[in-house]
């Protein structure tokens, strides 16, 4: 597990960004942090790198925004889903693992029915000279094999 500060939104961007470099097309990142924590802030940065010139949002009452650039960003928002059954009614199965890459926040209320392998990007509060902590957690030798070695932040 590799985790970053973040002093500033622009920080937060900016590793969202250099994310985007190492993704390929059907990869699987789960959200993770608080309301506020920055996750739409990081998307953004994902959406840069992926040279995505939709506005980007939180797709919390929409449940889901696409982003089209390199590659298509699907960008979900599980917050308001009361059960898993409703990811069927938002076409979940048809976005994640194809053709771009998915993004899911607040995934963790629905692990059972994820993919095995993903990458898990945290965005914790920080202390006095961090704004946040960005804590990146690939699951699976997809993103393990990846992401090791490799110097992108």
């Amino acid at each position: 597990m590799r985790q970053h500060a973040s002093t500033s939104p622009a920080a937060t961007r900016e590793l969202g960004r250099r994310l985007s470099r190492c993704l390929v097309r059907g990869d699987v990142v789960l959200l993770q942090g608080d309301l506020g924590a920055g996750k739409t802030e990081f998307v953004k940065g994902m959406a840069e790198g992926f040279r995505a010139t939709d506005l980007v949002t939180s797709p919390t009452f929409t449940l889901l925004n696409v982003y089209q650039g390199t590659l298509p960003i699907y960008h979900f928002d599980l917050y308001r889903l009361e059960d898993a059954e409703e990811l069927d009614n938002i076409g979940f199965d048809e976005f994640v693992g194809g053709d771009g890459v998915a993004v899911i926040e607040w995934a963790e209320r629905f692990l059972s029915v994820m993919p095995t392998e993903y990458l898990r990007v945290e965005l914790l509060p920080g202390n006095a000279s961090e704004a946040r902590v960005i804590r990146f957690d690939p699951h699976g030798a997809r993103y393990l094999t990846r992401l090791e070695g490799r110097d992108l932040f």
